[in-house]
């Protein structure tokens, strides 16, 4: 742990600091708490970069901050040698507070560095920067954002030449770098507009717009089926105050609907997010304005994309005339069976078709594949795992080609022209899918009635369980240690068949001890196979301070599934009570 008194008196006496930066960290110069919790070391620079609270201090976000890890990732660049300075970085940005100067301030220590960068001229959806790192050969890629958190956070997320977020070994290089330099005095900058007229920065704009949607529509299969319905068909859209305002709405056109009604309030580029208490398209509340318009309007489908736009939530209209939420799980599921069938209709179907999901995401989706000979892959959280998935792939050779890469957290992936989730594309592709079902008579909830219907009933809920404060990490690690070391019996009433610890892979059995080996290793997940078919996961959030909790059930009726989920969710719920 850093000194944190001694860090702080630093940053107070530093002439690096503003005025309002200064006054700011002398106004808690009496509250040992708010120090410690600033001052007791840096934000952990891992494979997702950097996200926290917005404000002066060494564990929160701020310009002194993102320029310390921006000369620390560009010292890794240089290490690549001239040709990867050359390549450069592309930098974008959401429309968080602080969002654009971030970026600006990142642009300027890369140029200083001798980086080449492009970086967009206004804010942007996560996946075009994923886009642009790939099509225009770039070394690296950064982003200004903290996706779906709450109004308080910011964050850095960086990217690599595949376009995907920054692998294990090159984020510890970049963690060890920021250990050795010294963040007010370490740090290489320059002018940004000196940089531009150096031709050393420039500006992306509606031309790489272009590139990337002629990739988003290109991934469409049935177009005719939406054509077909366009007259009536009808789509409201809400981008959050965020990113998605402008792209998504152009591929839901272009697409051949006619009928897009965004909803005005959240079209405003606001980091305040005023319209909600959270930007987070998980959450239904947030949607009440896009209901209110979908009533009015007479829609069956609602989609929101989350404010940096990697992250679509769907909500369609039920027998009973109201709005249901579909969630990240059900959604993948719809998809996989729709692209499974419509490719499988059109032809396109290829030869080793894959999809791929993460070990905390339904298996309704295995089942889907199995029936239809389709493989399945399984990752860890994060489309860099399945990034990396695909890379391996393609290095093998063997001819694999995925279809659908998805995760439970409102997160889907098409194409090879991006290496992250992409709710542009997803958009399109759940537009395409519910004009597919409304020329059949049917919205997206009846459609997936069918698929439990034809395959059994699955339901899966999270349980998040907080531990904010100073002392948050180490409670975390300590409810981890515990179930590794003392590994209950039974959870909910059920008895623990076997427990995975992902962490090194070893497979175990209540009593008896390692049985076997994970196929994948290295993460802080510990999953628990229970009895009649219910799974219990748990794993500390990477950007959040809490543990979440993922069940996953199937059985023979809703009912079953329904009484299973209710009895594991309160036994989650008394471990963060324990």
């Amino acid at each position: 742990m850093t000194n944190y008194r001694k860090e702080y008196d630093r940053w107070l006496n530093s002439p690096a600091l503003s005025d309002e930066e200064w006054r700011e960290l002398d106004a808690i110069r009496s509250d040992e708490d708010e120090i410690k919790s600033r001052f007791r070391g840096p934000l952990e620079f891992g494979t997702a970069g950097l996200r926290g609270v917005m404000g002066a201090g060494l564990a929160r976000m701020n310009i002194h901050v993102v320029r310390w890890a921006t000369q620390a990732f560009a010292s890794l660049i240089v290490e690549e040698g001239d040709e990867a300075r050359h390549k450069g970085v592309v930098i974008a940005y959401d429309c968080r507070i602080n969002s654009p100067e971030f970026s600006r301030e990142a642009a300027c220590v890369c140029a200083a560095n001798g980086i080449h960068v492009r970086i967009f001229d206004a804010l942007r959806p996560t996946p075009e920067l994923s886009f642009a790192v790939l099509h225009y050969g770039a070394t690296a890629g950064i982003n200004v954002t903290a996706s779906h958190n709450p109004t308080a956070y910011n964050g850095y997320k960086v990217y690599w030449s595949d376009g995907a977020q920054l692998p294990p070994h090159h984020a510890e290089v970049v963690a060890a770098n920021m250990a050795k330099i010294d963040i007010f005095n370490g740090v290489k900058s320059m002018d940004f507009d000196e940089a531009v007229e150096k031709g050393l920065i420039e500006y992306l704009g509606a031309e790489t717009d272009e590139l990337f949607l002629k990739n988003v529509l290109g991934q469409a299969i049935d177009p005719a089926a939406v054509k077909a319905v366009a007259d009536d068909f009808q789509v409201v859209y809400t981008p959050f105050h965020g990113a998605g305002h402008i792209l998504v709405p152009e591929a839901l056109k272009r697409l051949g609907l006619k009928h897009i009604h965004p909803v005005p309030e959240q079209m405003v580029i606001d980091g305040h997010f005023p319209t909600v208490e959270s930007p987070n398209p998980e959450n239904p509340e947030g949607f009440y304005l896009a209901v209110d318009l979908a009533r009015k309007v007479g829609s069956d489908l609602i989609i929101g994309t989350d404010p940096d736009s990697d992250r679509v939530g769907v909500m369609a209209r039920g027998k009973d005339g109201d709005y249901h939420t579909i969630t990240g799980n059900q959604m993948g599921a719809l998809l996989a069976d729709y692209v499974i069938t419509a490719r499988k209709a059109a032809g396109t179907m290829p030869a080793k078709p894959v999809i791929l999901s993460t070990i905390v995401s339904t298996s309704m989706t295995k089942t889907i594949c199995e029936a239809n000979g389709v493989a399945f892959g399984e990752t860890f959280t994060g489309f860099k795992f399945m990034a990396e998935r695909l890379s391996d792939y393609a290095a093998a050779g063997s001819g694999e080609q995925y279809l659908l890469a998805f995760e439970e957290s409102y997160g889907y992936m098409m194409g090879d022209y991006v290496r992250d989730k992409d709710a542009v594309t997803a958009s399109m592709m759940i537009a395409e899918m519910a004009a597919h079902y409304y020329q059949k008579g049917m919205t997206l909830l009846d459609a997936l009635e069918a698929l439990y219907a034809k395959y059994g009933f699955f339901s899966e809920k999270t349980v998040n369980i907080y531990m904010e404060g100073v002392d948050g990490p180490e409670r975390m690690a300590a409810l981890m240690t515990s179930l590794r070391e003392n590994t209950p019996s039974q959870f909910a009433g059920q008895r623990v068949i076997r427990m995975r610890d992902y962490r090194d892979g070893t497979v175990s059995v209540p009593g008896l001890g390692p049985v076997g080996r994970t196929p994948i290793s290295g993460s802080n997940v510990l999953y628990f196979e229970l009895e009649s078919d219910t799974n219990f996961i748990i794993r500390p959030s990477g950007t959040e301070p809490k543990i979440k909790i993922y069940i996953l059930v199937r059985g023979k009726e809703r009912a079953e599934c329904q009484a299973k989920i209710e009895a594991c969710a309160a036994a989650a719920e008394a471990l963060g009570k324990e």
